[in-house]
């Protein structure tokens, strides 16, 4: 926090990080409340907003490899921005439509494949490994503390000014973003130049062949996108069975989705000192084994007050696990990898482990509008306890820490060994570069 282009990159997550949390509320709102939209159509626009990560997740990061990192996150902040306030603009002219719903959403998905990208790979120029869970840490307690805050402050805009409306704080946060990024003033490293006859095609296969070559990284990318397919289900669920079987207005909405946020929070608070004590494989391990159960609270909530608790404490412990299981394996990612290849590493893995998120959304829509809303979120539950079962059956549950940058093997590598053991074995420290 000392550092001042952290302090500003950590703001433009924090303001980037609120807008989407309110639109979390407002953009489904829109289709249920303004448009009447049904289940699955709700599906599928949870599926659009997910759907870059399948489109252009592998070719994004061999993109990203050849840009610097900074310009490519402003223009991406402020293509989000033009799209979110397409959508108030509409409605004022009485022209809003699912259609155009569907087309921002892919837009905004798109432009935040590119900005995710770059931002972890934009975090070791800043930071010494060293200090990548520490950073890792600040930065999921600020996106935390933006699900806590966001959703409460998207509710009740809703019942202000309309779900339609209220989607311009979207764009105002991703403007701010971008305002923030310019004044970063850590001068960036440049991109290698690419190879004599090089292809994209090429640079895309070197950093798959990376991942897939990487038995640690196989490992993450099957167990989070199992993980992300659930949570899939989960999002295009979540605001028809609390609206039309709970029976939550739009304030009441925002303030359970706050409450569930609560435990994302606290995990992120806690990510640091539960990987220094138990180990970073082992917490890995552990966030999901333990907190994975109680996402069967989803389809017991029932209507009224108590489903509405029952329905946020089950979000909060799943939150509170998920968070600390991400701080350990993208820290773990960032440090590892050679920096040329952090792009195309990040987007990958982005394409194994996000690009289940459009199917998990149009199953729970599916799901949804033939069966109701509580079997969706009962599958989704059953989703939600696979999970630990890739790093059940691979060598990280023999783990304590997780390998470092010089051991190639991570099957055997630290077994046993604390982290800073590791980093103590080579004097050599990675150069700042674009971030996994």
């Amino acid at each position: 926090m000392r550092l001042r282009d952290f302090r500003l990159l950590l703001a433009g997550a924090a303001t980037g990080q609120l807008g989407a949390q309110v639109t979390l509320v407002a953009l489904p709102l829109v289709a249920v409340l303004e448009l009447e939209a049904p289940a699955f159509q709700v599906g599928l626009l949870t599926a659009a907003e997910t759907a870059a990560f399948l489109l252009v997740g592998l070719p994004a990061g061999a993109l990203t490899d050849r840009m610097r990192k900074r310009p490519l996150m402003i223009r991406a902040d402020l293509v989000r921005a033009v799209a979110m306030a397409s959508i108030p603009v509409a409605a004022l002219a009485d022209v809003l439509t699912m259609a155009q719903l569907y087309v921002v959403a892919l837009v905004t998905g798109v432009a935040t494949v590119f900005f995710d990208v770059a931002h972890q790979s934009y975090l070791p120029q800043i930071l010494p490994r060293e200090q990548l869970v520490a950073g890792n840490g600040a930065l999921e307690t600020v996106r935390s503390t933006a699900h806590v805050t966001g959703p409460g402050i998207g509710g009740g805009l809703v019942q202000l000014v309309g779900a339609q409306f209220a989607v311009i704080v979207d764009a105002i946060g991703y403007v701010l973003s971008a305002l923030f990024l310019l004044r970063v003033k850590q001068p960036e490293q440049a991109p290698e130049p690419a190879a004599a006859g090089g292809s994209l095609r090429k640079e895309i296969g070197e950093g798959v062949r990376f991942v897939f070559g990487h038995p640690l990284l196989r490992v993450i990318a099957l167990t989070t996108g199992l993980a992300n397919f659930s949570t899939a289900v989960l999002m295009a669920t979540q605001t028809v069975h609390l609206v039309r079987v709970v029976g939550l207005e739009a304030g009441g909405l925002g303030l359970v989705l706050s409450a569930s946020a609560v435990g994302g929070l606290l995990g992120a608070l806690c990510a640091g000192r539960l990987a220094a004590g138990l180990g970073q494989a082992r917490v890995m391990l552990l966030s999901v084994v333990v907190t994975g159960p109680f996402a069967l609270l989803w389809p017991l909530s029932g209507h009224g007050v108590p489903g509405a608790a029952l329905f946020a404490a089950g979000s909060a412990v799943v939150s509170f696990g998920a968070v600390v299981y991400n701080v350990a394996q993208v820290s773990f990612r960032q440090g590892m990898c050679p920096p040329r290849l952090l792009g195309r590493m990040n987007a990958t893995l982005r394409f194994l482990m996000w690009g289940t998120l459009p199917l998990g959304a149009l199953l729970g829509g599916a799901l949804a509008q033939s069966y109701g809303s509580r079997t969706a979120l009962a599958w989704c539950a059953v989703g939600i306890l696979t999970v630990p079962l890739p790093l059940l059956l691979s060598p990280l549950r023999r783990m304590r820490d997780l390998p470092g940058p010089h051991d190639d093997d991570g099957a055997e590598a630290t077994h046993g060994t604390p982290r800073d053991e590791v980093a103590a074995e080579s004097d050599e420290r990675p150069s700042p570069a674009p971030t996994a």
